[in-house]
């Protein structure tokens, strides 16, 4: 292990029993699943205490470069917050990196990056604070390559990736920044990897169950509802369709992995080519095999009726 203590590393890398401070590194604007992570998220914070939500970069469909990625994540975030009932939580919402990492080496400074790498000096191997990202790994990567001395005081719980027998990697979340990949994966901070398709693309939810447990329970509910519905009608999904919401999943590990299976590994080598190479040497890593669907579902579903407004019980 050299550098790294290995006993240590493994204990934070055991699904946390009780209450953690966290932090959220989303690319909120990409894609429906970040909103739904986020407000989880923000259900739970009798049990996850949030203490800073980042806005990543991304670069599809939906924005025209990484930089207006970040920035209409950024406002993502705050038109959540006002719908949750959370805007105290705006005070602590920062904006990330405006590109991806030029290489391994050099981080990109913004906002978000340098508040994770000051903010996670003030805790410790014993006491770690708890990065969920579910984007780019750039304001992550950054920030360990801005301070490395945090890497023994973080827990990484990263959704990216697919499954390391899919035949490739070109994941969305992994093949944006494969450097800041490399970064995270080598730096020997314990990381616990939510794989996509092969593993919590499993993690579906339908228009009929959207419908019936989320719709008119509180506005916040009806516009996570009208993002999936209209995300739908926009790719032509046709009367009946369900879709992955996968990012809800990282957010889920924290809460005692009751809702997933997962083992340790050696921590994968990401590469350009986008696959895996492995070197049982490395370090380990906590990657998760299974998401207990309904279980997990029927949990989302309760919470978020219960934010942001008059919701009640099922």
């Amino acid at each position: 292990m050299n550098q790294w203590d290995l006993p240590s590393l493994v204990r934070r890398l055991d699904p946390p029993q009780g209450p953690v401070d966290v932090v959220l590194d989303t690319d909120t604007f990409n894609e429906v699943d970040d909103q739904f992570a986020l407000s989880y998220l923000l259900a739970w914070r009798e049990r996850l205490q949030v203490q800073a939500l980042y806005a990543a970069p991304f670069y599809n469909e939906n924005s025209t470069s990484p930089a207006d990625g970040m920035e209409k994540s950024y406002q993502e975030i705050l038109k959540l917050l006002e719908l949750a009932g959370c805007p105290s939580y705006k005070a602590v919402t920062f904006r990330g990196s405006q590109n991806y990492l030029p290489n391994e080496n050099t981080p990109v400074p913004s906002p978000a990056a340098e508040d994770l790498a000051r903010r996670a000096m003030g805790y410790s191997p014993d006491k770690p604070l708890y990065v969920v990202a579910i984007g780019a790994l750039t304001n992550v990567a950054s920030a360990l390559l801005l301070e490395p001395a945090i890497a023994q005081r973080v827990v990484i719980v990263w959704l990216g990736g697919h499954a390391w027998d899919w035949p490739d990697n070109h994941e969305f979340n992994a093949f944006q920044d494969v450097a800041a990949d490399r970064v995270v994966f080598g730096s020997g901070a314990a990381v616990v990897q939510l794989p996509c398709q092969g593993v919590v693309s499993a993690f579906r939810v339908s228009g009929p169950e959207l419908r019936q447990y989320l719709w008119e329970a509180n506005p916040l509910c009806n516009y996570l509802v009208s993002l999936v519905e209209e995300s739908q009608t926009s790719h032509h999904a046709g009367p009946c369709w369900s879709r992955p919401i996968w990012d809800v999943t990282a957010v889920a590990w924290l809460l005692g992995g009751r809702f997933m299976e997962s083992r340790l590994a050696p921590s994968p080598i990401f590469q350009y080519d986008h696959h895996y190479s492995f070197d049982l040497t490395r370090h380990p890593i906590r990657y998760v095999t299974t998401i207990h669907r309904d279980e997990l579902l029927a949990d989302l579903v309760q919470k978020l009726r219960g934010l942001g407004g008059e919701g009640g019980a099922l």
